[in-house]
């Protein structure tokens, strides 16, 4: 089934009537992960999704993080979205889809993506470059996934993000430009400019490194694209992460606040530095290391190579020394106050995306978020094996059990 057919696709529907406000009012899934076909056709409130482990409900979740750019919640290759029995290859001709209708402040929009069926699935290891991702808004071919920005704001937090403070920065790099995407929708492709010219530039370097020529004027016009876009993109992180720290600072209640600054070498130039100024060190500092760069293997240089630094704003105690409750708790607490920010800057709460999040909280903590996630009037999903926990939200919450690739619509109890 591709993008279109995906829109009305056969499967395990729930349907009920729907209101304007923002969020997810359907969602049909083809040949993603362990769904051959499935839809749900929701009103904007909150969604609950339960069932045992495995059954499918970080796939829905994964689904909709893909309304918007980039690889998703799990970071993962398209080839790896299609649906497999045992490890089988895909059928052939199939390719995943995912399509919803939107509920926004200006409307009702249609998005549909997929792995594009000309492009054949890449096998594990295969490098990137021969994975295409379709993309059409209201039945139009978008330019790039950039666009899926302007339509509506995603956030989201995974167990696997529990150890975001002290691993490596590629993940707080991806968190980092969630969270300014979700300021600034146009971030998307200011990154993805700065990473494409980079690639290019460590292909063109590789002769350098064993002793051949390289093309100087296209390496010129490389450096000058990875100075001006990555400065961009540098002043944007910076932007967002001042905005973000003084939501945070604002912020009260049982989640503790938080402290953000940035760290890296281009982002420090911005403090001293007009971001003219910036491009011009940038490009130099690119030129002058090229045959370090080369054998390297990539740039030494530049916002790809930056940070995340966070504190817990009471003690002063940086994140990755805290426990791992707390670990947890502020970074509930940041999502929270950049859903504020995000509802004030660009006039519409983001989606969030919080799977297995109210397992590890005590109730207190855990009524003061669900609290707090209905007071933000966005469209919220969360996940978990056990339906008591959210029985806070029976009044206002759609609860769907996720068995096997199987939707069901259920209902709580009275208290």
């Amino acid at each position: 089934m591709g993008v279109h057919e995906a829109l009305c696709g056969a499967g395990p529907a729930i349907s009920p009537s729907c209101e304007r406000r923002v969020g997810v009012v359907r969602l049909a899934l083809s040949e993603f992960r362990n769904y051959r076909s499935a839809r749900l056709d929701l009103d904007a409130g909150p969604v609950v999704l339960t069932g045992p482990n495995g059954a499918g409900k970080t796939n829905l979740l994964e689904a909709v993080s893909l309304l918007s750019p980039g690889r998703g919640l799990r970071h993962a290759r398209l080839a790896d979205l299609e649906r497999r029995q045992a490890g089988d290859a895909p059928p052939e001709g199939t390719a995943w889809a995912v399509a919803a209708t939107v509920e926004t402040r200006h409307g009702a929009r249609r998005i549909g993506t997929g792995r594009d069926p000309a492009a054949p699935p890449q096998p594990a290891g295969a490098a990137r470059g021969g994975e295409r991702r379709a993309v059409r808004i209201d039945g139009e071919p978008a330019r790039s996934q950039a666009a899926l920005g302007e339509v509506v704001g995603i956030t989201w937090l995974t167990p696997q993000m529990d150890r975001l403070f002290i691993e490596g920065p590629s993940a707080r790099r991806r968190f980092l430009d969630r969270l300014v995407l979700g300021l600034d929708p146009a971030h998307a492709g200011r990154v993805a400019a700065y990473e494409h010219a980079m690639r290019e530039r460590s292909r063109l370097l590789r002769p350098i490194d064993q002793g051949g020529p390289a093309d100087p004027a296209w390496l010129d016009a490389l450096d000058e694209t990875m100075a001006a876009q990555g400065v961009a993109v540098a002043a944007a992180r910076r932007d967002a992460i001042e905005r973000l720290d003084d939501a945070c600072a604002r912020a009260a209640g049982p989640f503790p606040r938080a402290t953000l600054s940035l760290l890296g070498t281009v982002e420090g130039w911005l403090d001293e530095l007009p971001a003219l100024a910036a491009e011009d060190r940038f490009r130099a500092a690119l030129k002058a290391n090229r045959a370090l760069d080369a054998a390297a293997g990539g740039a030494t240089l530049g916002p790809h190579r930056g940070d995340l630094a966070v504190r817990h704003a009471d003690t002063g105690i940086a994140a990755e020394s805290l426990s791992t409750g707390e670990q947890k708790a502020l970074l509930i607490a940041i999502v929270l106050a950049h859903a504020r920010l995000q509802r004030d800057l660009r006039g519409e709460p983001p989606l969030l995306l919080l799977d297995e999040v109210a397992a590890h909280l005590d109730a207190a903590r855990r009524d003061a978020l669900f609290e707090r996630l209905l007071a933000l009037d966005g469209q919220v999903w969360l996940t978990g094996t056990d339906t008591g926990l959210f029985m806070p939200l029976r009044a206002a919450a759609r609860f769907v059990a996720v068995r096997d690739g199987a939707l069901f619509e259920t209902t709580l109890p009275s208290p």
